[in-house]
């Protein structure tokens, strides 16, 4: 007899996601039939991506694992939408989390400067690690738009956007002419119950010619980028051009405060589950 636990979101979300939003659901499963594959899992990702695995023939004991599709994001839209060059500026935001880390440095093997807003002193510190040139608290500077001023005077050539909101309105301001801007996702609006407002950017776009688009990665799955993103990626890492940092918390049971507290910034590098 096989007990199956899982996760299920009783109510839907008002602003920020609460524990008492989760239950905790377990269930026999039947008999593993001919054909069937019965997988034991070891982590889980809190975050929106699925996991495919390929349709392999599998015997017993053989261990799945998911793509790594934080780190493709990473390469895919910094390749495609920034197409940064030697020597131009990069911004990113989120700069901490599992696909900004991969962003800053994939900028700085091309031979950018980068230059990361996240939201503590201690992720700050781990940006200078890995190679950031500049970085900074957003929390606890006194303004973004001096921030970001300080960290590249001479404005930015690419911005690799995670949050939206206000930070969107102060970066923008300080691209430069023929900017490109990749938009991976929007933050500050997740848990928001009503729609964002903010400046009047169409002027700004078109002023200072910029390129901004959004993109999701399932767009790019059957494309030669995606496994070239795979092949490189995993190159840069073996020959340690690329390093990348785990936030686990422990316990199939801690699931929603793991993601929650995903959520809130509370990871640096790639959230995850471990049982």
């Amino acid at each position: 007899m096989v007990i199956s636990k899982s996760w299920t979101m009783v109510r839907h979300f008002e602003g920020i996601p609460k524990l008492e939003d989760f239950k905790l659901v377990e269930k026999e499963l039947p008999p593993v039939k001919d054909g069937e594959v019965l997988l034991e899992s070891e982590f889980w990702s809190v975050d929106p991506y699925m996991r495919p695995f390929s349709k392999k023939a599998l015997k017993e004991g053989d261990v799945m694992m998911g793509t790594q599709v934080a780190r493709v994001t990473a390469y895919v839209g910094l390749k495609q939408i920034c197409e940064p060059k030697p020597g131009e500026v990069l911004l990113v935001n989120s700069a901490a989390g599992a696909v900004g880390t991969i962003v800053g440095q994939i900028a700085k093997i091309r031979s950018c400067k980068v230059v990361g807003s996240t939201g503590s002193d201690e992720k700050v510190a781990y940006l200078k690690e890995i190679g950031f040139d500049e970085a900074f608290n957003y929390k606890s500077v006194t303004s973004l738009d001096e921030a970001l001023k300080k960290a590249s005077p001479e404005g930015y050539d690419c911005y690799f956007e995670h949050v939206g909101g206000k930070f969107a309105d102060a970066a923008l301001q300080q691209m430069k002419d023929f900017g490109r801007i990749a938009v991976c996702g929007c933050i500050s609006s997740y848990n928001d119950s009503t729609p964002q407002t903010g400046p009047y950017i169409q002027p700004l776009i078109l002023f200072k010619q910029l390129r901004m688009e959004g993109f999701l990665i399932s767009h790019y799955e059957d494309k030669p980028i995606y496994e070239e993103a795979q092949k490189q990626l995993l190159e840069w890492i073996l020959q340690g051009k690329v390093k990348y940092h785990e936030h686990i918390t422990n316990g199939f049971e801690n699931m929603p405060s793991g993601f929650i507290g995903m959520l809130n910034g509370q990871n640096t590098g790639k959230a995850i589950i471990k049982a």
